[in-house]
């Protein structure tokens, strides 16, 4: 009896051994094979005076669909895949203002412009590239003035995408959308939902080349600043490198920091004036940074400023530059600032033109920089290749604003442009053609070292609030400034509290291709039919078949038993 009980217990052993690891290989097999990861770039998450905008939910876990916004469509539990390239601006807008249900959308991205570099550039007409990138310049205005109810995330075309929207287009154009049912590809994006930024703060740089004064000169020596912002803004802050809009400003100050460097390293050639250089944060947010910036100044050094260069976008023009000032056109020392750009602008052969736009005080909007010196009654000018102000959050270094766009010689000429305008003011040439900073001596611009740090900057997204405490970036600046200046200074404040803003701004998507539920019952089935005759032949082999039968026969009743 105890033998039998034990070959029963082996056998029992046996076949729960095999049960488990059938399991185990038909999961294993399923899961290995199914899933694709994916990163993914969440579209911002903020709140402006109170009021909601982007995207307001993280989490994805709905089936894929390419029906993107079709009329007539339930997409409430579905993920619209859509290629920047093939979207219609006119039926998303008309999408979202009829505010329809969806369950996430997923925008693919041009492998043109992923900033890491890797992918190979597409040959391709110009005009197409250049289509592209007005569309996501709308796309982005759009997405950032808008509150969606659903996550919204931006990834870059592959190969493998590639083949799995193929699929998804098969089996929408099959007219039975993916669904638990009729199984498909789900999309999940396993996160935490975005929470609240504690505290938004915004660091300014500043650096100082003292001019030369002698020992008996008891006047103060009057100062030239140098300014540009750094920081950017976008609908996807993981991806907002701004590679012109800032990047640009931020390299040439950085370049003629080095060049004012080495002419007042030698007391024979200091200039008469002090240079002030400032990196500046919260550009985006209404030049936030540059005000408090300002008003941190001692006031004997703000009073001094003869008047200030704000650097703005400046690395993808051609032939002609735009001065920006606050004062009218006929204020004799604006004349006498424009008149300086453009002399030297004529002997590099370029054109610079001049833009009037006069501040409102009572209102609080600035459109460029240089109006929160005006504001302050300091004078200053904007050197731009735009011509005309962009609105609040626009053109601040977004989606369509990458290094593979920029034009280097553009920087450069800017660089030498500004550099000997300043020269000749601080040295007291105007209006005679002399060549300071001459191509090939030892005071000639450096083309590698801008290219270098535009290479940096480009690689950087650099949207202020999701700054972490001691970034490297900020350390980065401020080594780079004291390599070139004295009197290194960092300045930190809160940003405006008109602005909230929400992490979670990089995530990783899993794909995985799922079966129908028809599949599932006939997998069960084939799986349940080999588990039965398993289990049958190892009984049969173990017990006997008369025992096999006698499980399926019904036990003798009581009163059977009793007699």
């Amino acid at each position: 009896m105890a033998t039998r009980k034990a070959r029963q217990g082996e056998m029992l052993e046996s076949v729960y051994s095999v049960l488990a690891m059938v399991f185990v290989l038909v999961a294993c097999v399923e899961l290995c094979d199914a899933a694709t990861v994916l990163d993914v770039y969440r579209l911002i998450q903020y709140d402006l005076a109170g009021s909601p905008f982007g995207s307001r939910f993280a989490s994805l876990n709905h089936h894929a669909s390419s029906s993107a916004f079709a009329p007539g469509v339930d997409l409430s539990r579905s993920v619209a895949i859509s290629p920047v390239r093939e979207l219609n601006l006119t039926v998303l807008r008309e999408f979202i203002e009829m505010r329809r249900p969806l369950g996430g959308l997923l925008f693919l991205l041009p492998k043109h412009f992923d900033r890491s570099g890797k992918q190979d550039a597409e040959e391709g007409d110009e005009v197409e590239v250049g289509r592209w990138r007005n569309t996501l310049a709308e796309l982005e205005d759009l997405l950032i003035h808008a509150s969606l109810p659903y996550p919204v995330y931006f990834a870059f075309e592959n190969d493998k995408v590639a083949e799995i929207l193929v699929d998804v287009r098969k089996n929408d154009a099959s007219s039975q959308p993916a669904t638990a049912t009729t199984g498909g590809f789900k999309l999940l994006v396993s996160t935490s939902e975005p929470k609240k930024l504690a505290s938004t703060s915004i660091t300014n740089i500043q650096g100082w080349l003292p001019g030369f004064k002698a020992d008996d000169d008891v006047n103060q020596l009057p100062t030239i600043a140098i300014v540009a912002s750094y920081d950017t803004f976008g609908a996807a802050p993981a991806l907002a490198v701004g590679s012109d809009s800032n990047g640009s400003g931020v390299a040439a100050l950085l370049e003629l920091a080095r060049l004012f460097s080495r002419l007042y390293s030698n007391s024979k050639t200091r200039g008469r004036f002090n240079l002030l250089f400032g990196l500046t944060s919260g550009g985006p947010y209404n030049y936030d940074g540059t005000s408090k910036w300002l008003r941190s100044l001692d006031q004997r050094l703000r009073e001094s400023i003869d008047y200030a260069v704000c650097l703005n976008s400046i690395g993808s023009w051609k032939n002609e530059l735009w001065i920006h000032v606050s004062k009218p056109p006929e204020n004799a020392y604006v004349r006498q600032v424009f008149e300086g750009f453009s002399d030297v602008a004529k002997e590099l052969g370029v054109k610079v033109g001049l833009k009037h736009k006069k501040i409102n005080i009572s209102n609080p909007r600035v459109a460029w920089e240089h109006e929160q010196f005006s504001r302050l009654r300091v004078t200053a000018v904007t050197v731009s290749e735009l011509s005309v102000a962009p609105e609040l959050l626009q053109n601040s270094g977004g989606l369509d604003d990458s290094r593979e766009f920029l034009s280097e010689s553009s920087v450069i000429k800017s660089v030498k442009l500004v550099a000997e305008t300043l020269a000749r003011h601080i040295y007291g040439h105007q209006g005679k053609n002399i060549e300071i900073f001459a191509d090939g001596s030892s005071l000639a611009v450096n083309p590698s070292y801008i290219s270098a740090w535009l290479d940096f900057l480009s690689q950087t997204p650099r949207v202020a609030p999701f700054f972490v405490k001691n970034d490297p970036f900020i350390a980065s600046l401020k080594k780079e400034l004291a390599e070139h200046t004295v009197e290194v200074n960092v300045h930190q404040d809160v940003l405006d509290g008109t602005y909230t803003f929400y992490d979670s701004t990089k995530a990783q998507l899993n794909i995985y291709q799922v079966a129908s539920v028809a599949f599932d019952l006939l997998l069960l089935l084939v799986v349940g039919s080999y588990l039965i005759l398993l289990f049958s032949f190892l009984f049969i082999t173990t017990r006997g078949l008369d025992d096999l039968i006698g499980l399926f026969r019904r036990p003798p009743s009581r009163k059977v038993k009793t007699a």
